[in-house]
């Protein structure tokens, strides 16, 4: 008997040339790693079903549940700047839509769930560190209040995914607003399919900007919230690594968490991912790429809008955009209520100190005002110069010293995804041994809370735990 879930499947109702309908592969043996009952609850759907053997065996792939149409997406899209006119959904199927109680609507999405159309070669399938790593990551950025994609459950196959080495192969279940991304539309601008075009649009419109009257006012919307996002990334010290067009999505979700990492020691030009070989992907780039890729987005929107000088003037206001997003995030880093002449001078001076003297990102924000904050910096005076100018700063805003270390605080995590201890997690996991995952998992989820029990996941990594590089889990 086929699970029943409460889908309406929109996207699936666009013409054929969107997608290749197909089914998930099967696998051997799925069995439940980890089941997200509080987002279960959020989309309406029954958490007892889905967290059963018939409902793991839906969310690896094997059976199709009820109401759900089955689909790859088709896209394309610019990758370290060259552009791939077909890409699309290599190790992913989306089952369908479902619309929550409160009326908005997400994607279900099976992510390695076997070869597509879209696979180039690939095996379409997913290991157990990449699956851990997005349902960790992308958990973690929901619980700090940032636009991600979700994650509802992971499943394990029972088979071995071959890549240097063999190793345990895992299914994710994502949820998200929706998977359109800026690579979406350029996959029908190449093409010229002018007709398809439009269906994309109007389909956008309605499921992300519903106020927007054209493709014109579908683009203003993609700016505003992709400014937003990257100024949050920015404020929690996120680096995405791999900020092609098919991982840019209009809804301003961060999607597809391959070679990401966060911070540590704090520097504007740190790179991670072992991809991204001349840095284009680094920390302090983030900005710049954004705009990159919106700039990719209006000329495939082009075809569509009467006026392009409209069009560059939309695209224009993103630096703005962003720098606005930029400075409310780090002013409330700093416990700044107010807006004063000289704020984002006494933000850009921190962070160049902190450069300077090797602070770690996180527990400096996190320790402003306090001894632990000037230990971080191999010159503690450093500290103390700013912390002086910091000090006059407050003397304006109403409040007291103790409120703003409370608003310090409440908006600078304690707790965050860092890589060494994900990659733990992973290790063990491989091994059979979930108990770090689930201790990791536990702690993230309250970020912004430091107990005796989750001290030690705050702590930066020793010289012999950094994690240099991170890898796309292909």
């Amino acid at each position: 008997m086929a699970l029943d879930l409460p889908f309406d499947n929109s996207y699936a109702r666009l013409p054929d040339q969107f997608f290749t309908r197909l089914a998930p592969t099967p696998v051997a043996k799925p069995s439940l790693i980890a089941f997200n009952r509080l987002l279960a609850k959020r989309l309406g759907l029954d958490a007892d079903s889905l967290s059963s053997d018939e409902g793991t065996a839906a969310l690896a792939g094997n059976g199709v549940p009820n109401g759900a149409e089955p689909l790859a997406q088709a896209y394309a899209g610019h990758q370290f700047g060259n552009f791939v006119p077909q890409l699309g959904d290599g190790r992913a199927i989306l089952l369908g839509e479902v619309v929550a109680p409160d009326g908005a609507r997400f994607d279900v999405q099976l992510k390695g769930s076997g070869p597509t159309p879209y696979s180039r070669m690939g095996d379409g399938r997913a290991w157990l560190g990449p699956v851990l790593r997005e349902y960790i990551v992308s958990e973690a950025m929901a619980a700090l209040g940032i636009p991600t994609t979700r994650a509802l459950a992971a499943v394990a196959t029972g088979e071995i995914v071959l890549r240097e080495v063999p190793l345990p192969g895992a299914v994710l279940t994502r949820v998200a607003a929706s998977h359109i991304r800026v690579g979406t539309f350029q996959y029908f601008a190449a093409r010229d399919d002018r007709d398809a075009l439009r269906a994309l649009v109007a389909h956008a419109i309605e499921r992300h900007d519903a106020d927007a009257e054209d493709a014109l006012g579908l683009l203003a919307g993609v700016i505003q919230r992709q400014a937003d996002l990257i100024a949050r990334w920015m404020g929690v010290g996120f680096v995405h690594g791999v900020m092609n067009t098919d991982n840019m999505t209009i809804s301003g979700e961060t999607i597809d968490y391959g070679p990401c990492a966060y911070l540590d020691t704090y520097h504007p030009l740190m790179v991670f991912s072992s991809i991204d070989r001349n840095g284009r992907y680094a920390f302090g780039r983030q900005p710049d790429i954004a705009m990159w890729n919106l700039a990719q987005l209006a000329m495939a929107l082009l075809p569509l809008i009467d006026d392009s000088k409209a069009a560059q003037a939309e695209l224009d206001r993103f630096p703005e955009l962003f720098r606005a997003a930029w400075s409310k995030t780090f002013r409330a880093k700093l416990g700044l209520e107010t807006v004063e002449d000289g704020d984002d001078e006494l933000i850009h001076d921190l962070l160049h100190r902190m450069a300077e003297n090797r602070a770690d990102f996180t527990n400096t924000f996190r320790a402003l005002g306090t001894e632990v904050a000037r230990d971080e910096f191999l010159d503690p005076a450093a500290y103390d110069e700013w912390h002086t100018k910091w000090n006059e700063r407050l003397s304006i805003e109403n409040n007291s010293l103790k409120i703003a270390l409370n608003a310090v605080r409440s908006v600078n995590p304690a707790v965050i995804p860092r890589t060494h201890r994900i990659e733990e997690a992973i290790q063990a996991a491989v091994t059979g041994d979930y108990r770090p995952f689930e201790r990791l998992h536990a702690a993230l989820a309250t970020p912004f809370e430091l107990s005796d029990s989750n001290a030690d996941l705050a702590r930066a990594p020793t010289k012999d735990e950094i994690v240099p590089q991170t890898f796309c889990g292909t």
